[in-house]
Parts: C-alpha cells; structure tokens; sequence
C-alpha cells in the first residue's frame, strides 16, 4: 500500500511540474496546425483566380481539408491516451508540414484537392491536445486549461492576418531564383518550416508522457460510452460553437468581397475580427464553466446566437440591408458566443465522462468539425440556389434553435427526473 500511496505522490509531483509545459507547447502547435487546416480560406482566393475555380470548386477546397481534419479525431484522441500527447502531436505536425509543401506543387485541380485533403491532418491535433492536457490537470481546472489550449483556434486568424501581405511581398517569381515559390505558394512553404520548427522544439522541451490507468483499458471500454445519447447531444452543441466557427472562417472572407467589394486583405482583417472572439475567450469560457456550470453559459450563448443569426439572416438587401459596421459588429457579439460556448461543451465532458475524455472528447471533436466540412458546402448550394448572400445565417439560426430545444428538453427531463426521486425518498 506504501508503494501504491508513494507511487500515486510521484505521478502527483510529475503533473505539477509538467502542466504547464504541456499546455502551453500543445496550444502554440495547435495554434499553428490550426492556421495551416485553415489556410485555404485565405490562399483559396488566389487560388481560385489561378486555376479558374467555380465557387463550388472553391468550397470544395476548404471542405476535404476540413474532413480529413475530422474523420480521425476519436482515434487521435485515443491515440494520445495510449502512446502520448507528446509522441502524437510531433507526428502530427511533421506529417502537417510535408503535406503543406505537397501543395506547391499541385497543378491541376485534383492535385489541389488531394493536397488538400492531406494537409486537413493538421485539424486533428484538437483531440490529441484534449486528451494530452486532460491526462496533466486535475478535474477541478481542467475548465481553464482546455480553454486555454482550444484558444489555439486563433490560428484561423494567422493566415488572414498575414497571409495577403505575404502574398505580396513576395515577388510572383519566388526569391533565391525561385527556390522558395511566390504568390500564393509562399504561404505553404513558410508554415511547413514554421511546423518543422515547432515539432522539433516540442520533442525537446515536452515532459515525457505519463502512464495512464486509461491506456490499459480494451478499445471496446473506452467506446462504450458513445452509445450514450448526452454524448451525441454534445456534439451537436460543438456543431453549432464550433463546426459553424470553421465554416464563416473559410467563407467569411468570400462573403465581404462579394456583398461590401473589400479588398482581399481587408476582408482578412474583418474576418480576424470574428476569431479573435471566437477563440481567444475559451480560457474565459471554461473559467465561467468551472465557476457556474456549462448548462448556463450553454443557454446564454445559444440565446445570444439565436438573435445574431437572425438578424443576421434578415440583413441582405431584400430586410434590413445592414452596412458594413452593423453587419462586423453582429458577426463579432456571435463570435464571443462562439468562444465561451466552445469551452462550456468541453466542460461537460470530464464533468460527466471523466474516465473517458479520450474517446468522447474526440467524438465530440469529430462530429463537430464534420460540421465544418458540411456547412460550408451547404452554404456555398444554397446560397446558389437562393441566390442569396446571407442565406448561411438563415442555417444556423435554424440549427442553433434545434440545439437550443434539446438542451431545454435535456434540462426539463433531469429537473423532473430530480423532482420524482425526492417525491418518492
């Protein structure tokens, strides 16, 4: 018994020496995958110009490497929990940065979407950071440090902070005669050295990774509580906080060029505005999470969702034709919503699942950036068919109300729940 107490302190002391370490080399990587899984929101633009691209096309582009930064993310997450944040986070960005070079070679419009496609990796370092931060803080902060680490989705910003002026700067025939590539290729190029880079420092500087009780559970122990259906709830919830989060950054920049006739870097910019919020207020929002409870920042974001997107909806040409700084504004107050509600779904998690992080967490991570996949090509359909610009607002205040209603009914039926068990005790 002495030995399991002495053993328990050493993994004790370990944790609180290494924690920090963890969190803040996990989020500067996640931020920079995270720029790379988004960059075609940005270099999609020029992109487009070169290759002659329909918006259809263009849509595609970002969605297949949205996908691939998807479909593997319960298996990162789990990934993580058996062989180590550390070992999968430098695979992740190695393999992040090879397939970003693979892209200045492409040629024809295939090449692109399968560079594409391979480049969308980098996005599932979010489960893979989950599960690593999860396995280095105790439940009682883990609000705050999952917030702090998915604050890494600033990284949208990157590439629309600097990605036109790099564009720019650098001449179309590349510099050092044409070993590093001009135009829109030299965005690529500067994020596979700036991935090398971190996955080299990370593998240095990174504690070694612990040894976790939940590393020699069965694959079919740690997937059993997916068939709950509070994780499928959940899901839909990060659907709305997130998966929607990563359609506007893909295609607000589209949006203010064709509706206000911005330059492509101003509509950056304006875009950076709505991440900024988005992301930077996660640690916030799991602070507020630990504080009061996910459910009730849940209601105040889908509340404040539910009038932004309307009004937003309703505020083409055809309704309330919303200039520009109306328009920005309403986008940024939805953008805060966004920020504290993608840290109140992730609170639920180990609140209701803490020996399962891994698993559900990366479900939820999933279905969540599917969304990001699905919505931009719904948006990008129906808004030719409608021929309506806003038409994606008019989405989400419809997927937000359905949310909405469920977490509502989820509320009721545990209230009453509560009620028959102290009328019958």
């Amino acid at each position: 018994m002495d030995a399991n107490v002495d053993a328990s302190a050493a993994v004790a002391l370990r944790r609180a020496a290494g924690a920090g370490r963890v969190l803040w080399l996990s989020t500067v990587a996640f931020t920079a995958m995270f720029a790379v899984w988004l960059m075609f929101g940005v270099i999609g633009i020029p992109i487009q110009k070169e290759f002659g691209l329909t918006d259809v096309q263009f849509a595609w582009l970002g969605a297949v490497a949205v996908l691939n930064g998807s479909i593997w993310r319960l298996w990162f997450g789990i990934l993580s929990d058996r062989l180590g944040g550390r070992r999968v986070f430098t695979a992740l960005l190695l393999m992040s940065a090879a397939s970003a070079l693979a892209i200045v070679h492409a040629t024809t419009f295939g090449g692109l979407l399968v560079c594409a496609f391979l480049v969308g990796i980098a996005g599932n370092s979010f489960s893979a950071g989950i599960a690593w931060n999860a396995a280095w803080f105790p439940r009682s902060r883990q609000g705050v440090a999952l917030g702090t680490f998915g604050a890494g989705n600033v990284g949208a910003s990157v590439t629309k902070l600097f990605g036109p002026s790099l564009i720019a700067a650098v001449p179309a025939a590349g510099l050092a005669g044409g070993w590093y590539p001009g135009g829109w290729r030299a965005v690529p190029v500067a994020y596979a050295v700036l991935l090398t880079a971190i996955a080299a420092g990370l593998w240095l500087l990174a504690p070694a990774d612990l040894r976790l009780e939940t590393a020699r559970r069965s694959m079919g122990q740690m997937l059993r509580p997916l068939r709950q259906a509070r994780v499928w709830r959940f899901s839909l919830y990060y659907v709305v906080v997130f998966g929607a989060y990563v359609a506007l950054s893909l295609t607000l920049p589209k949006y203010y060029i064709a509706t206000y006739h911005l330059s492509l870097k101003a509509a950056a910019l304006l875009t950076a505005l709505f991440i900024f919020p988005a992301s930077l207020l996660r640690p916030l929002g799991g602070y507020i999470s630990d504080q009061i409870g996910p459910r009730s920042v849940m209601y105040g974001v889908f509340s404040t969702m539910l009038l932004t997107t309307g009004l937003l909806a309703y505020g083409g040409p055809k309704g309330l034709s919303l200039g520009i700084a109306p328009f920005t504004s309403l986008v940024f107050i939805m953008g805060v919503a966004m920020g504290l509600g993608k840290a109140a779904v992730y609170k639920y998690v180990p609140e209701y699942f803490p020996r399962d992080i891994a698993a559900v967490g990366g479900l939820v991570g999933a279905l969540g950036a599917l969304g990001g996949f699905v919505l931009p090509l719904l948006f990008g359909y129906l808004s030719r068919w409608s021929g309506l610009h806003e038409t994606p607002f008019a989405v989400m205040f419809g997927l937000t109300g359905v949310s909405f209603a469920w977490l509502h009914a989820a509320v009721r039926r545990t209230r009453a729940s509560s009620s028959a068990v102290v009328g019958t005790s």
